[in-house]
């Protein structure tokens, strides 16, 4: 049974932005019964408050800050080159000058090339990591279902209240977090998967004899 309304990559998104996040305390609530065989989840809980959902903030935050870093460096020397150059604009001939503006002109335009392909690889890398946490929560999604013998299960987020004791959150946190804390990635590469394979070299005519 696959559950793609629960695990859209949106939804898995919005739920590493609710990781630091605390809310203040909701006031009581007088609840009625629970209603038997209907249960509610919060997809942001229970990625959110699990280990796996809270390395995987860290880990993006990570590799956003490495990429930051990549960028201000090349951008900084673009600038102190650009500011060297007008300072030397007087002393040189017209030729030399635009010729090095023109190199400047150039590494800029690179640069914010790569500024544009490094955030579609962070999306890419946020996208695939999550699907990865969302792989892990269905099987957990299921099985607490099952454990609390619901009949509907609705998003916590879709209604104003309800009896924690319809609230399947809890069980799903702590099922993830037994099957899953962490695991490896790493930025995705996407100009390396967009190279064009290799050539390959052609055929040799058999020798005559």
């Amino acid at each position: 049974m696959k559950l793609p309304i629960f695990l859209t990559a949106a939804a898995l998104a919005a739920a590493t932005t609710a990781v630091a996040q605390t809310p203040p305390a909701p006031p009581p609530v007088n609840h009625g019964a629970p209603i038997a065989g209907l249960c509610v989840l919060s997809l942001d809980g229970a990625i959110g408050g699990s280990t796996v959902g809270r390395y995987v903030q860290t880990r993006l935050q990570q590799i956003t800050q490495q990429v930051q870093t990549e960028l201000t460096s090349e951008q900084t020397a673009i600038q102190n080159e650009a500011r060297t150059l007008d300072t030397q604009k007087a002393t040189l001939d017209q030729g030399a000058f635009d010729q090095r503006n023109a190199s400047l002109q150039v590494r800029a335009a690179a640069l914010q090339r790569k500024a544009q392909l490094r955030e579609r690889e962070l999306q890419a890398t946020q996208q695939k990591a999550l699907g990865r946490v969302g792989e892990e929560l269905e099987p957990v999604i299921r099985s607490a279902y099952q454990q609390a013998r619901c009949s509907v299960l609705i998003q916590r987020d879709s209604v104003v209240l309800a009896n924690p004791a319809m609230d399947i959150t809890p069980a799903v946190v702590t099922g993830l977090n037994a099957k899953i804390t962490q695991f490896a990635f790493d930025r995705e590469r996407l100009d390396q998967a967009a190279a064009p394979p290799a050539a390959a070299a052609p055929a040799q005519p058999p020798r005559r004899q």
